[in-house]
């Protein structure tokens, strides 16, 4: 089995690309079943984790800004590490994320051995 990181994603360029409250708190039920699903057939890598909504980001001339949502007009909604054979069971994993329902993405990358 190879470990993939599942990186969820929203978009923040406009105020109606936005869910309202009530589609997240629906979406919350969506969510604590994909993760249990997972979970059920151990292909989670590690436990849950929530992250903060504000970070920071560090750019290549060492200045630091707040929040990725100005530079990149996205934010990283969350992450998971999740087990699979290959990049086709782990994008089969990533089109059932509840993030798809409210006009985010997946992005999908496999950990590798590192060189040398």
């Amino acid at each position: 089995m190879n470990e993939f990181l599942l990186i969820f994603r929203r978009d923040f360029t406009n105020k109606e690309a936005q869910p309202s409250p009530e589609e997240l708190q629906h979406s919350i039920k969506a969510w604590q079943n994909w993760f249990g699903g997972i979970a059920a057939q151990n292909k989670l890598a590690r436990p849950l984790q929530r992250w903060d909504i504000a970070g920071q980001v560090v750019k290549s001339d060492k200045q630091v800004i707040n929040g990725p949502f100005v530079e990149i007009k996205e934010s990283i909604g969350g992450l998971i590490i999740v087990r699979a054979e290959n990049y086709e069971e782990a994008v089969e994993i990533a089109q059932g994320c509840p993030i798809l329902e409210l006009g985010g993405n997946v992005e999908v990358r496999m950990a590798t051995e590192p060189e040398g």
